[in-house]
């Protein structure tokens, strides 16, 4: 693996992390909400991590573990299609971490299917990169008691949506190098 091969690596793997660290903040400040991007950035973070010759049961591992997501996913679909993402978002990682384990290397996988993957992961990218964009246009700051800008639940929403838009950047990223 070349060194710029091996630093983006590392930079998707500080990434996704990072992502997956501020959602578990989220939890235990707000609740369950954001635990499945929680789960889903540190699962990227590991899926990232370049290994050089994965093992196959480090692949078979972690496709299973995503497998347990997407079940997940599906159970929380009861409350609402906005978890479809979510399931799509496990699938993909279980489909690029069962091809991993096969034994394939660059190019693996089923041309179909990571081509309707990418599709809708760089949809899901430029629509969120979008809402992003407009959510924090030009509104001005509500000012505390002390006179400094109030973080507030706006600012919390904007940084979870930008969480989301990275994520979805790394999946982008990883459905690339297949």
């Amino acid at each position: 693996m070349s060194a710029s091969a091996a630093a983006s690596s590392w930079l998707l793997v500080l990434l996704c992390a990072v992502s997956g660290a501020y959602c578990l903040g989220q939890v235990r400040r707000s609740g369950g909400g954001a635990a499945g991007e929680a789960v889903m950035g540190f699962g990227m973070a590991l899926m990232a991590v370049p290994f050089g010759a994965r093992d196959g049961w480090q692949a078979l591992v972690l496709g299973l573990v995503f497998c347990a997501a997407a079940v997940h996913a599906v159970w929380m679909l009861r409350g609402g299609v906005h978890h479809a993402h979510h399931l799509v978002g496990s699938l993909a990682m279980a489909y690029m971490a069962l091809t991993a384990a096969a034994g394939y290397g660059h190019g693996a996988g089923l041309p179909l299917v990571t081509g309707a993957l990418l599709l809708y992961f760089a949809g899901y990218v430029l629509l969120g990169g979008a809402r992003l964009v407009t959510a924090g246009g030009g509104a001005r700051p509500v000012a505390t008691a002390a006179g400094g800008p109030s973080p507030g639940p706006r600012r919390a929403a904007e940084l979870t949506r930008a969480c989301r838009l990275a994520m979805g950047m790394g999946m982008l990223a990883m459905l690339l190098t297949m």
